[in-house]
């Protein structure tokens, strides 16, 4: 197939609008930690950038990309090996793909980040980025985009499942060795400034649409749809956000209007291509709803997933990738349209990715924390981790 120019350009601007997502994501958890973590904070994700798109060009595009089996991707990319610069891939470059596609894996392990802050050293989380990536992500992304027993079955847009759920529900996992920060349900551990996460959330939003958009592969209109759908979602999420907590609270907060807004981008991501603009109304209120309560949850089972990494990824990309197989109707049928065995297979995927990254994730930390070690002694948690870790301070006042 022909390579065509204006979806070679749309693929790699969308490229670079996800990048742009891990520096906004880097503000959003920033602003939310305290004053004596920001840098370290804000490092987990700018790391990733470094770490992750090597990994992700090395081996990483191959496990998830190779012919490989139902399981996992081949070895025969490995170092790009195959691929070179007039390899089409649909009706852009290859390596235009392999770019698009590892701005995915940079930004899924950094999600992580936001369960752990506070606590872990940084040498155990670059170590535990690069296993994650190479044991959970491929294989993952390999079920549901590169050929695995997920392809043409569950539908994924744009990484509901592969990205969302494994980020969160190993986020949950891995608290199993980290435990909570220090003062966790006795001090108020307050962000130290919101106008940075606020800002963190604009970018976001920016970015998503290279995220949800570009996950077209081609400037058409699905591309449009999925740009539309990207602006509906998270819009109906953040008012509701806002209504419950004007109810709850008495007050509407800016910190719950954005996390509103964060939990329907995570919710349309799997269903961007696959729903109308009115459909991703009902998915992001219903998202909102759904993450709300769950980050409640964890003031009642006193887990300290610390800027709500599950609370937000993992249970929005729940509710978004089986919301999908309800409201599906663009290229697919779903529920509505009569369709339940999609729902099903939304299920099937959904149950599937839960137990594996789980599992898998309980094990990478395992091995860590008897080797490495995963947290930071009491005396580095109370200094603080910028400079413990990183031998510097945000503000030096």
């Amino acid at each position: 197939m022909a390579i065509e120019t204006a979806d070679t350009v749309w693929v790699l601007i969308s490229s670079a609008l996800v990048l742009l997502m891990v520096p906004g994501l880097a503000l959003f958890y920033g602003g939310l930690v305290q004053r004596k973590n920001v840098l370290s904070s804000m490092m987990h994700s700018f790391v990733a950038m470094g770490v992750m798109a090597l990994v992700w060009v090395l081996v990483g595009y191959s496990l998830a990309f190779g012919e490989g089996n139902w399981f996992v991707g081949s070895l025969e990319h490995a170092f790009l090996k195959g691929i070179d610069a007039y390899s089409v891939t649909g009706t852009i470059p290859t390596y235009a793909f392999v770019a698009f596609q590892g701005m995915f894996a940079i930004i899924t392990p950094a999600l992580i980040s936001g369960a752990i802050v506070g606590r872990v050293k940084f040498k155990s989380y670059i170590a535990f980025i690069v296993l994650w990536g190479l044991i959970i992500y491929a294989p993952v992304c390999h079920w549901v985009w590169g050929g695995g027993f997920l392809t043409g079955e569950a539908l994924d847009f744009a990484g509901g499942t592969v990205v969302h759920i494994t980020a969160g529900i190993s986020s949950l996992a891995i608290l199993t060795y980290l435990g909570k920060r220090r003062g966790y349900g006795v001090d108020v551990l307050k962000p130290h400034n919101i106008t940075l996460t606020l800002l963190g959330a604009g970018i976001l939003w920016f970015g998503w649409f290279g995220f949800n958009a570009g996950s077209a592969l081609a400037a058409n209109e699905i591309a449009t749809l999925a740009f539309i759908t990207t602006i509906v979602a998270p819009a109906a999420a953040g008012f509701v956000w806002m209504v419950i907590e004007w109810y709850h609270l008495g007050y509407p907060t800016a910190l719950g209007f954005a996390t509103g807004v964060l939990s329907g981008l995570v919710a349309i991501t799997p269903a961007a291509g696959f729903v109308t603009p009115i459909a991703a109304i009902p998915i992001g209120a219903i998202a909102s709803f759904m993450c709300y309560q769950a980050v409640m949850l964890k003031n009642r089972f006193g887990y300290d997933d610390s800027l709500d990494a599950f609370g937000v990824h993992g249970v929005g990309g729940i509710i978004g990738a089986l919301l999908t197989g309800v409201y599906a109707s663009v290229g697919s049928e779903g529920l509505l349209l009569g369709n339940f065995s999609q729902l099903l297979v939304q299920l099937e995927g959904v149950v599937f990715t839960i137990i594996y990254a789980s599992v898998c994730t309980l094990l990478i930390g395992f091995v860590l924390n008897r080797t490495i070690g995963l947290k930071v002694t009491e005396s580095e948690e109370n200094i603080g981790l910028d400079k413990t870790q990183h031998g510097e301070a945000a503000y030096n006042i």
